[in-house]
C-alpha cells in the first residue's frame, strides 16, 4: 500500500515543551519538497509516549490538514492499552490519517496470543489500514513471524514495520506472508538491503534531515539497482550511525535544530543532546552533505 521513503517524523516542540505548530508545518512542506513517500507522525520519533491524547490527536489532525493530501500521512497509535490503542487508532482515522502504525504493546509483556488478540480487536474495531510495528529492544515485546503470518490475514492490517535490523527475521516474514502483508525497514542502517530482499521501503530517522536522497535510496533499491542504492547509501551510512548517539530521537531533534528547521525543544524525561555529541552530529551532517 505504501512505499519507499517514510519519515518518522519528529514532533517539534517550543523551549517550554509544548509542540510548535509552525514548525511543524515547515517540517511537513520540507518533506513535500524532498519527495519523502509518506509521513509518519506521532511515533517514537514524535516522542508519542509522553504526549497527552489529545496533543496526540490534534498532532495527527494539524499533520493531515498541512500535507493536503499530498502525501500520506500515517499516524502512530499503539499503547500497551488496547482500550487506548483504540481510541487513539478512531481518533486518527477521523482525523484523515491514511493508516495507522501501532507498535507492540510495551511494558505489559502478553503472550504472542495476547499480541494477536490485542491486534486483532483494533482491527476489528477501527476499518483504517493498519500497519504493525516490532522495536523489541524499545518494548521487551516481540511479534514472532508465526504471529506475523496470522495477522496478516486480518484484511485491514497491511504491513508491519520491523525494527530488528535482523535479515534473516525479516526474510522469514516475507516467506510466511508473501503478498498479503508489507514488510518496511525500522532500521536505517540495515534497510537497503532489507528492500533489496523484498521489503517495500523504510520508516526512516535519517529522512528527518536527509529526505531526498533517503527517498532516491530507497526508490533506486525498489528497482534493484543496487550500485545506485550502495552509492547512495555508503553517504547517508554516518547519519544511519551518528543519529543514534543517545537514544532517538535525541541526536534527530538537535540535528534539525543545527539545520534551523526546529527549536531545541524536547519533552522530560528526553533532554537535549549531550554536548560531547554535537560535533559528531555536525560533522555526519557536513559529511553526508547536508550541511
Amino acid at each position: 500500500m505504501f512505499h519507499g521513503s517514510m519519515v518518522a517524523l519528529v514532533t517539534p516542540m517550543n523551549d517550554d515543551e509544548s509542540i510548535d505548530f509552525e514548525a511543524l508545518e515547515r517540517l511537513v512542506e520540507f518533506h513535500v519538497e524532498n519527495h519523502s513517500d509518506a509521513i509518519v507522525v506521532v511515533g517514537t520519533s514524535g516522542e508519542s509516549a509522553t504526549l497527552s491524547e489529545k496533543e496526540h490527536c490534534e498532532a495527527v489532525r494539524q499533520s493531515v490538514a498541512f500535507a493536503r493530501e499530498r502525501v500520506p500521512v500515517i499516524a502512530g497509535t499503539g499503547s500497551n492499552s488496547t482500550r487506548e490503542a483504540i481510541e487513539l487508532t478512531r481518533c486518527a482515522m477521523e482525523a484523515g490519517a491514511d493508516a495507522c502504525l501501532l507498535v507492540a504493546p510495551y511494558y505489559t509483556k502478553p503472550t504472542q496470543e495476547g499480541i494477536f488478540l490485542h491486534y486483532q480487536a483494533i482491527a476489528k474495531a477501527v476499518p483504517i489500514p493498519q500497519i504493525l510495528y516490532n522495536v523489541p529492544g524499545r518494548t521487551v515485546c516481540d511479534i514472532l513471524p508465526e504471529t506475523v503470518a496470522r495477522l496478516a490475514q486480518i484484511s485491514n492490517i497491511v504491513g508491519i514495520k520491523e525494527a530488528t535490523g535482523d535479515l534473516e527475521r525479516t526474510q522469514a516474514i516475507l516467506q510466511r506472508c508473501g503478498e498479503k502483508l508489507d514488510v518496511y525497514s525500522g532500521d536505517d542502517a540495515t534497510a537497503m538491503e532489507l528492500i533489496l530482499l523484498g521489503a517495500k521501503g523504510d520508516i526512516s530517522v535519517t529522512a528527518n534531515v536527509a529526505p531526498q536522497a533517503m527517498h532516491d535510496m530507497c526508490a533506486a533499491a525498489l528497482a534493484g539497482d543496487r550500485a545506485r542504492a550502495e552509492e547512495i547509501n555508503n553517504r547517508l551510512m554516518v547519519l544511519h550511525r551518528n543519529l543514534f548517539t543517545e537514544a532517538n530521537p535525541i541526536p534527530v531533534k538537535w540535528a534539525l535544530f543545527e539545520m534551523g528547521m526546529i527549536r531545541c525543544g524536547i519533552r522530560l524525561p528526553l533532554t537535549p543532546l549531550s554536548g560531547q555529541y554535537r560535533d559528531t552530529i555536525k560533522h555526519a551532517l557536513k559529511e553526508s552533505a547536508v550541511l
